[in-house]
């Protein structure tokens, strides 16, 4: 099947229904990646035309292919321990001040494929005064990658950016037929709850946390929707607790209850 045109009406279809259900809002220049993550799904259901697979998902029987190409259009790339100071201001700022016996919780507020909370539960596990009970909430609009991220299970080449001895600390390597591979050992796992959650609707109840990563995830969203999404978190954030985001993204404007601690970190009073 050859390649198939998508033209800029079709685009605009795509772009208008993840803005509407995810808050996304995706440029012009974003019409070949969403032309060539689909085609795969036109070819699987033999259509000629973008529109038609629009038509699909839409459709009163479309909805699992509708989570289908949401998870195409909504999957990023991450990798262990991305942006470290944040897991470093974590580890030396906030931990050592933790309320013993009371439970720290995190939440990882878009998780991806799992490697954002895994490193966050490694560094709870090393950092956190022992005998302090914990807990990590990671959610994602994604149920294909949250699917990856419950396993826990990676290819190797994954670890490139996980410390050699958290690796071997808290790792599984794979033998035999499940070389090249390696595990989040269980003792961390049974600590993660995975959840799917769409950031651009009213949450679910979650309880309160210590510390939510919202990082990487408002690069895709206009200054509305943004401001949406962290009045929507800001009460499940405790007073004194930190809400992160990344290092090319800012809430100037966004919110005005938060303390800056340090560029991509703040703090609520």
């Amino acid at each position: 099947m050859n390649a198939i045109p998508l033209n800029d009406s079709e685009f605009q279809q795509f772009q208008e229904w993840l803005h509407r259900t995810a808050g996304i809002s995706l440029s012009a220049a974003k019409k070949p990646l969403v032309a060539g993550r689909l085609f795969k799904r036109l070819r699987h259901h033999q259509l000629s035309s973008y529109g038609d697979y629009f038509r699909l998902i839409m459709g009163s029987s479309g909805a699992a292919e509708l989570q289908v190409a949401l998870d195409m259009l909504t999957t990023n790339e991450t990798y262990f321990f991305r942006e470290p100071k944040h897991f470093d201001f974590l580890r030396d700022k906030v931990l050592p001040t933790a309320a013993v016996g009371r439970s720290f919780r995190v939440w990882s507020a878009a998780c991806s494929s799992g490697e954002e909370p895994y490193s966050l539960a490694m560094t709870l596990a090393d950092g956190l005064p022992s005998g302090t009970p914990w807990e990590i909430v990671a959610s994602d609009i994604s149920t294909q990658v949250l699917a990856q991220a419950r396993s826990g299970h990676y290819p190797m080449a994954r670890s490139r950016n996980l410390p050699h001895e958290q690796l071997v600390r808290h790792c599984l390597k794979g033998i035999g037929r499940q070389e090249g591979t390696f595990l989040v050992e269980k003792a961390l796992r049974d600590r993660m709850q995975f959840l799917q959650v769409n950031l651009n609707e009213s949450l679910p109840n979650l309880g309160e946390f210590n510390v939510i990563f919202l990082r990487n995830v408002m690069i895709y969203f206009d200054m509305q929707t943004k401001r949406q999404v962290v009045a929507r978190m800001l009460p499940l954030l405790k007073p004194g607790g930190h809400l992160i985001v990344s290092h090319s993204e800012s809430l100037n404007g966004v919110c005005e209850s938060l303390q800056l601690v340090v560029p991509s970190i703040y703090r609520k009073p």
